[in-house]
């Protein structure tokens, strides 16, 4: 099991200090509470610490889940997969996992009922990343090119069905399977002429490592499409029917965490910084501002709020990872998603 976050030690997510950060970012005063009777919740992140974990560092270090009588420690897995295991076998109480690879996970019928309480991303962050000088001008372009697919790579899953609604020939786009190690590398000597990724990461990569912006074509899936969701927190089976109320407040910290990131990303990125181990601010700030436009303050989140999900999206998701894999057991909405865990309206708002 990987060793707890440095943001256990070093801003002590148990008692949540940070004051200077609360008159920072105008943070109601929050008492403190009696550890001894704060509800113990053992959470995991699908990766380490970076921009999108913003809102989970943000409810620990400005007292939000303090707030809540919550005592969270943190954990940090190796992706959703990963992360889904360990909400299947109670390492952890909740995690956070790519709502798709939750959907893969329950059409298996031998599956726990493991459900999302929080949708964080509601657009998927998918995207093709490619090279305008290779040739990449348009999605349709890529046929008769060469795409790179990491291991593991969750868009590529999602491939098909987007290949399929725009008119492109799929089977005409060769691909080259790749360390994710070496996807933004390959891209940038041109061994390959685009990538699969999510577009807050590999796109502000490339960047980083020289690529023009003029020179990179970034295609969202969530542009030509598609109806996925992105990251979501995903609870236990047993500690959502036994602790209910504690999932609640746990998600209600969440959601004020979102608030606090997006009302000023630039502050929340100044307590990312001092959990990762390495990282570039400048990189980090615009990871995190890419994610806030593209898949976190989305239209449905400003019409609904923050958290949900809409039942034609989930269907359309669907529709669109059937034609990737069988599902030999097609969940329906309250198979994946509870949204009892999720603030009432009013809570829920962007504000």
């Amino acid at each position: 099991m990987p060793k707890p976050s440095p943001l256990i030690s070093r801003r002590t997510i148990i008692q949540g200090i940070g004051a200077l950060g609360v008159t920072a970012f105008h943070a109601p005063f929050v008492h403190a509470t009696d550890e001894a009777t704060a509800a113990p919740i053992q959470f995991t992140l699908d990766r380490p610490i970076d921009a999108i974990a913003a809102p989970f560092v943000l409810a620990a270090s400005r007292g939000l889940y303090r707030a809540e009588n919550l005592n969270v420690a943190l954990q940090v897995a190796t992706g959703s997969k990963d992360t889904i295991t360990r909400v299947a076998t109670g390492t952890t109480d909740m995690a956070v996992a790519d709502f798709n690879a939750l959907i893969r996970y329950r059409a298996d019928p031998d599956s726990l009922p493991i459900k999302a309480a929080f949708v964080l991303l509601n657009r998927t962050p998918y995207a093709v990343v490619a090279r305008k000088s290779r040739g990449v001008i348009s999605l349709g372009s890529l046929e008769g090119r060469t795409l790179g697919v990491a291991e593991g790579d969750l868009a590529i899953r999602l491939w098909p069905a987007l290949a399929k609604r725009n008119g492109i020939n799929a089977s005409a786009v060769k691909q080259e399977k790749i360390s994710p190690a070496v996807r933004e590398p390959m891209l940038s000597a041109g061994q390959v002429d685009a990538v699969t990724g999510f577009s807050y990461l590999s796109a502000v990569n490339l960047r980083d490592r020289g690529i023009p912006a003029d020179d990179l074509a970034v295609f969202r899936f969530a542009e030509f499409g598609c109806a996925a969701y992105g990251l979501a927190v995903i609870v236990n089976p047993k500690v959502a029917a036994a602790r209910r109320d504690t999932v609640k407040r746990f998600v209600r910290a969440v959601t004020e965490g979102v608030r606090l990131t997006i009302r000023q990303p630039d502050k929340a990125i100044d307590e990312v910084m001092t959990q990762m181990d390495g990282g570039t601010r400048e990189l980090e700030l615009a990871r995190l501002k890419i994610a806030i436009g593209d898949n976190i303050l989305t239209d449905d989140v400003k019409r609904d709020g923050f958290g949900g999900i809409d039942a034609g999206r989930f269907e359309a998701s669907l529709d669109a990872i059937a034609q990737d894999v069988a599902l030999r057991k097609r969940p329906v909405a309250a198979d994946v998603f509870d949204a009892a865990f999720l603030p009432d309206a009013d809570g829920r708002k962007v504000n």
